[in-house]
């Protein structure tokens, strides 16, 4: 096995705060339980949550180390109990409920998938996060079939151009909302079909012209608050509204008796906290039936930035100021 050193550098706070409270620290090599794989950190994707959790408001689930990072990419270096001694040197990537900002991090075997040729370490750690959020929301709870319209709130995020791509590869017709024409631009670029500025249009307004008068099946929401009475008037009869994110407020008033006369469904989840057996399963689904896309170089995330690990409040300073396109890594 390859040597590994007891000690590692990671990004951690002593405190929630801004950007700054992100330093290196000195940290134990964590050791692989059963079913878990250790990973020499090549990259780790920068995500939302990283930074509601800096803040203080996303606690880590129970077991899960304080070093923040949801996602990695690098070598497998060490095996826990169980695991296929094939696995030792191999390149995966991982989704992980915490622990990727650093230099070794361990993942379940479960939720690990293996790095093909032609895909960089960097795109690799861009990937699960948003892959299986995505997957998820979009395919398991929007029930999304082809031939469907999708809105997406905040198209140019690592969720936004995710979904906007495998909403391509499935024969989905995908509508997003984006800040400036800048990113509605890029958003053409990365395959939406329509791109919606909501600072100088009306989302609402713009979605029945898109459609003629009709609305979209499915509505993938990371803004809640006051955007979710909207999002309804853009559904369809039938219409399914997945909320994965709460930026715009914890709480929202709708209109019932229009849930019940359009027989609209209401969902959402997150996944950090669900066990490594349902995380499992959805790796298993996402390898099946999306992974071949990246094996033969159709799906790529689209990439905004790297930093190094020791510049992580950098990385969270870019992310907060929302002119990124893509996702954001830190490079070890």
């Amino acid at each position: 096995m390859p040597d590994v050193p007891d000690q590692m550098t990671a990004i951690d706070m002593d405190e929630p705060g801004g950007p700054e409270v992100l330093q290196p620290v000195t940290r134990p090599v964590p050791e692989p339980g059963p079913g878990y794989v250790l990973v020499r950190v090549a990259a780790a994707g920068v995500n939302r949550p990283d930074i509601v959790q800096r803040r203080g408001f996303y606690p880590p689930p129970p077991g899960a180390p304080s070093i923040p990072g949801l996602e990695i990419a690098g070598e497998v270096v060490r095996l826990g109990e169980g695991v296929d001694e094939a696995l030792i040197g191999q390149p995966v990537c991982a989704l992980v409920a915490g622990g990727g900002y650093a230099e070794y991090c361990a993942a379940p075997v479960a939720q690990c998938l293996p790095v093909p040729d032609g895909l960089s370490l960097a795109e690799a750690a861009a990937l699960p996060e948003t892959l299986f959020t995505v997957w998820h929301n979009l395919f398991e709870r929007a029930y999304a079939r082809e031939g469907e319209t999708v809105l997406v709130h905040g198209g140019t995020s690592g969720i936004g151009t995710m979904a906007i791509m495998l909403g391509r590869l499935f024969g989905l017709t995908v509508i997003v909302t984006c800040g400036s024409d800048e990113k509605c631009a890029a958003a053409g670029k990365v395959g939406a079909a329509h791109a919606i500025n909501y600072k100088t249009q009306d989302f609402v307004e713009e979605v029945r012209r898109i459609t003629d008068g009709a609305g979209v099946e499915i509505v993938i929401d990371m803004v809640a608050g006051d955007y979710v009475a909207r999002n309804l008037q853009c559904l369809k009869e039938d219409g399914r509204h997945v909320t994965i994110a709460v930026q715009g407020g914890l709480e929202a008033t709708i209109n019932m008796a229009q849930v019940m006369s359009r027989r609209l469904t209401l969902t959402g989840s997150t996944l950090r906290a669900r066990s490594v057996e349902f995380k499992g399963l959805l790796a298993d689904e996402i390898e099946r039936n999306a992974w071949p896309f990246v094996e033969q170089g159709k799906l790529r995330p689209v990439m905004d930035r790297s930093f190094p690990l020791a510049k992580a409040a950098a990385a969270h300073e870019r992310m907060e100021a929302g002119d990124h396109i893509g996702k954001i890594v830190l490079e070890v």
